[in-house]
């Protein structure tokens, strides 16, 4: 069963990534917290042949997330492929930080992706399946300002090392994509204050058919760690 569940899939690596998968005949799950971007991708989609349900679901907060969830399985059913590609950064010293902006930039690149496949996986194993998740080289590098996200991406990438070799056993594949930096809609948050040269950035096109490619590798195999870097160098 081609079916993928693709969380932040209203914008960037997501919305690229849900289109990508849908011309290569997958059936789609979109989570985003925004129900009317959503549905204009659902209608840009109409053009395939693809299956196009939406979850609408914060994943800031933790306490919706095994409703939306549990909404998936009961409607929808278990997908075969769950890409944790949701998440959020905040540009500012370390020490200091608003409380407020570590724990959301920790629930949603991290916890929320704790919770999803604490929910999901049970159902995967029963046919076994692949989760990708979506981390970034600032879990391998320390930046100024952005120490919370790079904390958060280093813990990212752990889990799914961990989650990896607990789930062997059970035919559950676990991959982390690492990226450089990509022109996403991310560099306009009012989080973030940044002079980097996008033009120098990986697009989100190349990284969403590198993350097709990871997923259409033969059960047998699986790629662990894929790190894809922009060719002008880290930043």
């Amino acid at each position: 069963m081609k079916l993928v569940l693709i969380t932040g899939a209203t914008k960037g690596i997501g919305r690229s990534t849900a289109f990508d998968f849908a011309n290569a005949g997958w059936d789609l799950i979109l989570l985003a917290r925004d129900l009317k971007l959503l549905e204009t991708i659902k209608s840009e989609l109409s053009t395939t042949k693809s299956k196009v349900y939406l979850i609408k679901c914060d994943l800031s907060d933790s306490k919706t997330i095994d409703d939306c969830l549990s909404e998936v399985i009961t409607e929808i059913g278990c997908p075969s492929v769950v890409i944790n590609n949701a998440g959020f950064a905040y540009n500012g010293d370390l020490v200091g930080m608003p409380l407020i902006n570590w724990e959301t930039i920790m629930q949603v690149n991290l916890t929320s992706v704790f919770q999803i496949c604490s929910f999901l996986v049970p159902y995967m194993r029963q046919k076994g399946g692949l989760i990708i998740n979506v981390s970034s080289h600032a879990a391998n590098n320390s930046f100024p300002q952005w120490g919370a996200y790079c904390v958060s991406k280093a813990a990212l990438a752990s889990f799914t090392r961990c989650l990896r070799e607990e789930e062997r056993k059970n035919s559950i594949r676990a991959c982390t994509i690492t990226l450089g930096s990509v022109n996403t809609p991310l560099w306009e948050s009012e989080f973030i204050n940044s002079d980097f040269n996008k033009d120098a950035m990986l697009s989100s096109s190349q990284v969403s058919k590198t993350i097709l490619y990871i997923a259409e590798q033969p059960r047998s195999q699986i790629i662990e760690d894929l790190v894809l870097m922009p060719s002008a160098g880290a930043f």
